[in-house]
């Protein structure tokens, strides 16, 4: 029997073959944040490029029609040499050192002492993966083993995401634990003044409201990119070093649902290139939010629901037919406040045996919207929320 837990989630030139993964983790991006919003009424906070990197090792060992099905539903690259490169050089380049903010992913691979993982498959991981490699004893001291890799997983996010896998989410049946984490933490261009910020209204309904605590940027100095429509406001904040930035959909009206209808990588694309940079006066509550979820229904109804059967085929991983994902589960914190953001995240997979005019515009985010933050070069969204009631 196997079980493998999957966690969370460099400056070099910028390579050819991103856009042979960048598109795909968008495009699942926009599907899952779709599908969640079908069963989530309050706040929305999660990692699709977590994620996407967890399947992105689990797929390395799925064969038959289980593979299929998750570049169905990830649009993996079907070439092994481009796939595995081109998550390498995303890795690399995202995982620069840079000065001006934290921007950490890692993944690492827990193994029974006994038991046997096929070399090539550890051998992709830790080479395009960069997955570090360690034996545990899931058998023998399985509670040991599994507070071994929460603490990794708390290391690896400053402390921001505690208790990935609880208690008895790991058991003696595990032989492989896989994780990824990542953490971010930037601090704006434009820095918001504290002294500015006051208790405001937020509405979280047409007819509910509650008190936040709202940053202000009103200053002659508070140029943005920035565009509206009739129906929306987006803005862009960068952070600190001008790689990331923060994306802001706020509908004119209470109606967030309508813009989450319409929202797909492709209008994300097309709302993105509307932006121009213009004088704009900007009102943001401060929010901080925790959350958690499991995704083993989600990505089933995304199209990959024989994954989590036992008649799949994940022989990439041992040599044997017996595997197959139990569960996958995701947490994710965020804090935004007037020095910046600071955003982590965890995911798991159990795999088992068997537009603007001359007026200076208002900015008003005083009730639901949507927020993305992306790495600019590549386009590739690490993050992506929706902030129903703030939490401070």
């Amino acid at each position: 029997m196997l079980t493998i837990l999957y966690g969370m989630g460099g400056r070099a030139e910028m390579p050819q073959k991103f856009d042979e993964i960048v598109p795909g983790n968008n495009y699942f991006c926009f599907n899952l944040y779709k599908n969640l919003t079908e069963s989530e009424t309050g706040n929305i906070f999660y990692s699709p490029f977590s994620i996407t990197m967890a399947m992105a090792m689990v797929y390395e060992g799925a064969r038959g029609w289980v593979q299929g099905e998750m570049q169905g539903v990830f649009k993996f690259p079907l070439d092994n040499k481009i796939r595995q490169e081109s998550f390498l050089s995303l890795y690399q380049h995202l995982n620069r050192k840079n000065a001006k903010y934290k921007l950490n992913i890692a993944n690492a691979l827990w193994i029974q002492k006994d038991y046997t993982i096929l070399p090539a498959y550890l051998k992709i991981i830790q080479r395009y993966y960069d997955g570090y490699a360690r034996n545990v004893d899931f058998v023998g001291a399985t509670e040991q083993s599994r507070q071994i890799i929460n603490k990794w997983v708390e290391e690896k996010t400053n402390q921001k995401i505690k208790d990935l896998f609880p208690p008895g989410s790991i058991d003696q049946q595990s032989r492989l634990v896989v994780t990824n984490a990542i953490y971010f933490k930037g601090r704006w261009i434009k820095q918001f003044d504290k002294s500015l910020t006051s208790e405001e209204d937020f509405w979280v309904t047409e007819t509910k409201s509650i008190k936040v605590q709202m940053m202000k940027r009103i200053d002659p100095e508070t140029k943005f990119n920035y565009a509206e429509t009739d129906e929306f406001q987006i803005l862009e904040m960068a952070y600190e070093g001008g790689d990331l930035s923060m994306i802001i959909i706020l509908p004119r009206k209470n109606d967030i649902r309508t813009i989450e209808k319409e929202l797909t990588i492709e209008k994300f694309q097309e709302w993105k290139n509307l932006l121009t940079e213009a004088r704009v006066e900007v009102y943001l509550p401060k929010f901080t939010f925790r959350t958690r979820y499991t995704l083993t229904p989600n990505l089933s109804q995304l199209g990959m629901p024989n994954a989590f059967s036992p008649h799949c085929d994940f022989s990439g991983i041992d040599g044997t037919k017996n595997l197959y994902i139990r569960s996958v589960v995701h947490q994710a914190y965020v804090d935004v406040n007037e020095e910046g953001t600071e955003a982590a995240a965890a995911t798991g997979v159990v795999v088992g045996i068997t537009s603007v005019g001359p007026r200076i515009p208002v900015f008003r985010a005083d009730h639901p919207f949507i927020f993305v933050i992306q790495e600019k070069t590549t386009g590739n969204i690490l993050f992506i929320g929706r902030v129903v009631e703030p939490e401070a």
